[in-house]
């Protein structure tokens, strides 16, 4: 069997949801993987009946009955956050998203203390916040790089004498360090997270390998590489691997490297929230997305024209696609265009994953730069320009949320599915 890896080539929010939720309604999918990132996602899934969901932690498959989730140890947990999203899910039609997923005990566990410490640093740097979503995710994988032998992890929730010491000694290295922290007491946290372990299966690493054995796996991968946490541009990044990378690791663990296909996901538009390069920006844009607003901790959500530096860029660094999903084509009547290079910048080289100042180099040459477009306008054919672009096939195209709006370009390596 073929697994399928869905990672966004932009700066997120491209239809990674709803392009995993296509795949599941086409192919019987035994799993979706979650394999970075945390409570932070935010993938939209509409079905035909106008029920929505914005998936955070559970694969974006749920809607499909049947279709499992199993959380890897390389995403950041937060029972608090999923006790919430099982209860959207049951109002939708979905009572059993719990009965459904297993979680990795090594993964690390988010908590109060890591969401207000998150908080408080992103206000502490006033007009230079990065546009952290103010979920504690970044929060919990630094501490866990710190500490990563006291690290509160998901295994903990079973012990809870173990785990009370574990956030009692966050709490107090984040006061010590930023002051009084805007969360509960300890004690409080306690019975939340024993009950989620008395509620979900909680697995070792080995429990993946027959997963992967006894069906069609999707890896869902969350944000994008522009985001990535060594490849992006810092230091507007998370701090996660968005890259195919984690997942490949876990495939090859597994005895099952080279499995899977790599779908890369891309808007007609370059998006992107809050502050960082996004150097189509254009606010004259006909363009708004109910799914995406606003919010305190992200900022604004902005659109440019299709940004094809960036991209080719995203495609180096995640080492090249199998096929493209192309999503939000039904905007392409509104003066969309595709920008071949910047005016400073002919194209962008990965540099090697770790140097972080060459990244912060790039990104204020990005801040600087300005989008070069082709006389010729907005294209008539938007799969066949893309594919020009980036030397890479358009396998799906989606002109709408629900699965419906999908369609299989023939002859691409989807084309079996349906």
């Amino acid at each position: 069997m073929n697994h399928v890896m869905v990672v966004d080539l932009g700066y997120g929010d491209a239809g990674k949801g709803t392009v995993v939720d296509w795949l599941c309604a086409t192919r019987p999918v035994h799993t979706v993987i979650r394999f970075n990132g945390g409570a932070q996602a935010a993938h939209n899934v509409v079905l035909r009946d106008g029920r929505h969901h914005t998936f955070a932690q559970f694969g974006a498959g749920t809607f499909r009955p049947g279709v499992r989730t199993h959380l890897s140890r390389h995403v950041v947990v937060d029972p608090l956050a999923l006790a919430a999203e099982a209860d959207h899910l049951a109002s939708v039609g979905v009572p059993d998203a719990l009965d459904r997923l297993t979680v990795d005990g090594e993964a690390l566990l988010a908590t109060p203390y890591h969401r207000a410490a998150n908080r408080a640093r992103e206000l502490a740097r006033g007009a230079d916040r990065h546009g952290s979503c103010g979920l504690g995710v970044g929060e919990a994988v630094a501490y866990g790089l710190a500490h990563p032998d006291s690290a509160p992890r998901v295994a903990d929730c079973r012990a809870p004498a173990l785990l009370r010491r574990r956030l009692a000694a966050l709490r107090d290295r984040l006061t010590a360090e930023l002051g009084p922290l805007d969360a509960p007491p300890v004690d409080d946290c306690l019975p939340a997270f024993t009950g989620f372990a008395d509620r979900v299966a909680i697995v070792d690493r080995s429990h993946l390998a027959g997963v992967l054995r006894a069906g069609t796996c999707v890896f869902e991968g969350a944000q994008g590489v522009l985001l990535d946490e060594w490849h992006g541009f810092h230091p507007y990044t998370t701090w996660s691997t968005t890259t195919f990378a984690n997942a490949e690791g876990l495939l090859a663990e597994a005895g099952l490297a080279g499995t899977a296909e790599r779908l890369g996901v891309l808007r007609i538009a370059t998006t992107r929230h809050g502050p960082g390069p996004l150097v189509t920006e254009d606010p004259t844009l006909p363009l708004t997305d109910p799914h995406n607003a606003t919010n305190p901790w992200q900022g604004r959500f902005r659109f440019g024209h299709f940004d094809a530096v960036a991209h080719r860029y995203a495609l180096a660094v995640a080492g090249g696609v199998d096929g493209l999903a192309l999503t939000h084509l039904d905007l392409a009547d509104r003066g969309l265009r595709i920008c071949h290079r910047y005016d400073t910048i002919d194209r962008l080289d990965p540099g090697p994953p770790g140097d972080l100042d060459r990244q912060a180099a790039l990104t204020a040459r990005l801040l600087a730069a300005r989008p070069v477009y082709d006389a010729a306008g907005p294209p008539a054919d938007w799969p066949t320009a893309v594919e020009e672009e980036l030397s890479a096939p358009v396998v799906l195209t989606s002109r709408s949320p629900t699965a419906d709006g999908k369609g299989v370009r023939k002859g691409t390596l989807l084309t079996p599915f349906v």
